[in-house]
């Protein structure tokens, strides 16, 4: 009989290991993995939902808006019991987050908001973002024409970095310090569209362009791409996510400025939340958001970004974000940044 009761008693202990570990289960969807940083945020979550003791399920949308929504459910049919979701389209998603609230399953809206109350958004302040953009754009080219390189339309973080953006030159603009001589959306945030409109707003402006807002690293290399092609140097051009290339464009002086939002730090904020969430814990440190374009009420956590100009790269290097030897490559130790000498 003891025998018996000790193989029952282990059985239901497995039983109830594995029924928690199930609960735990978090499926991530990628709207894709175009951008450099998606791999860090990616081993950010991975590691930290290990440290938590839930498991990763994830899928690749490669930029399909179709693709996300059957991936989701896909994830929900492997037993994933919260959900990450990077969205491709804000509107697009909206099937998905349909499946995941009939089965009661929490949604975290991962760096992209997505408009929904039920939805847990995390990201970084991307109004503020926009902000320290165009302040080091402004410092270095305090009048001029600006070309404006927006997001893509399908992310709202596109609209929410123009607003910031424009509460900044919105001064300069009034009195006629600056004029806009060219602002595109950039369809799915890919560089060789952002190099095309460069290309066509140096055509219609007879190549007068004195500075450019970039909305991200991606885009700024296809802007600084375009100014290359037509021999244009020292135009200010900013961007963010601290790609490594980007870094190293700042060391060089081709682009002003990265906005640094510390995928590390965003992922393992996420993990965590998806956890509390599964688990139906109250999330620390949450604020409610409103500043989405249809002013919808969601419960938050907000990041704080970190502007990187030439004078600012060991903020990125002491970080181990960037080695020195990636962020410095090409540069002229006697004239570049002190942070490579």
């Amino acid at each position: 009989m003891k025998t018996q009761y000790k193989f029952l008693l282990a059985a239901a202990l497995a039983a109830g290991a594995c029924s928690t570990a199930l609960a735990q289960v978090v499926g991530v969807s990628w709207s894709n993995f175009q951008e450099e940083r998606w791999k860090t945020d990616e081993k950010a979550i991975k590691d930290q939902l290990g440290k938590l003791g839930a498991s990763y399920v994830s899928a690749d949308a490669n930029g399909s808006a179709e693709k996300q929504i059957a991936d989701v459910e896909g994830l929900i049919n492997k037993g994933a019991k919260v959900l990450i979701i990077l969205a491709y389209d804000k509107d697009a998603i909206a099937p998905a987050l349909a499946k995941a609230k009939a089965r009661g399953i929490p949604v975290v809206a991962y760096d992209r908001l997505i408009e929904s109350p039920e939805v847990f958004y995390i990201s970084f302040d991307n109004k503020e973002v926009g902000r320290l953009q165009a302040r080091a754009v402004l410092a270095a080219r305090p009048k001029g024409n600006y070309a404006m390189i927006k997001g893509s339309p399908t992310d709202p973080n596109a609209n929410l970095l123009r607003e910031g953006q424009q509460e900044v030159l919105a001064d300069a603009i009034k009195k006629g310090d600056i004029k806009i001589v060219g602002e595109e959306y950039t369809d799915g945030w890919k560089p060789e569209v952002a190099q095309r409109n460069m290309e066509q707003i140096l055509s219609k402006s007879g190549n007068k362009v004195d500075a450019v807002v970039a909305s991200n690293d991606g885009t700024a290399g296809g802007v600084v791409a375009a100014l290359s092609a037509r021999g244009l140097k020292g135009v200010p051009v900013s961007g963010q996510d601290g790609d490594h290339a980007a870094l190293n464009r700042v060391a060089l002086g081709t682009q002003t400025v990265s906005v640094w939002k510390d995928a590390r730090e965003l992922g393992r904020e996420a993990a965590s939340v998806a956890v509390a969430l599964v688990k139906g814990q109250k999330v620390p440190n949450a604020t409610t958001f409103a500043g989405g374009e249809r002013k919808v009420k969601l419960n938050a956590i907000l990041l704080k970004p970190v502007p990187v100009t030439a004078d600012k790269l060991d903020t990125v290097i002491k970080a181990g974000w960037i080695s020195k030897e990636a962020a410095c490559r090409g540069v002229d130790k006697a004239s570049g940044p002190a942070a490579c000498k």
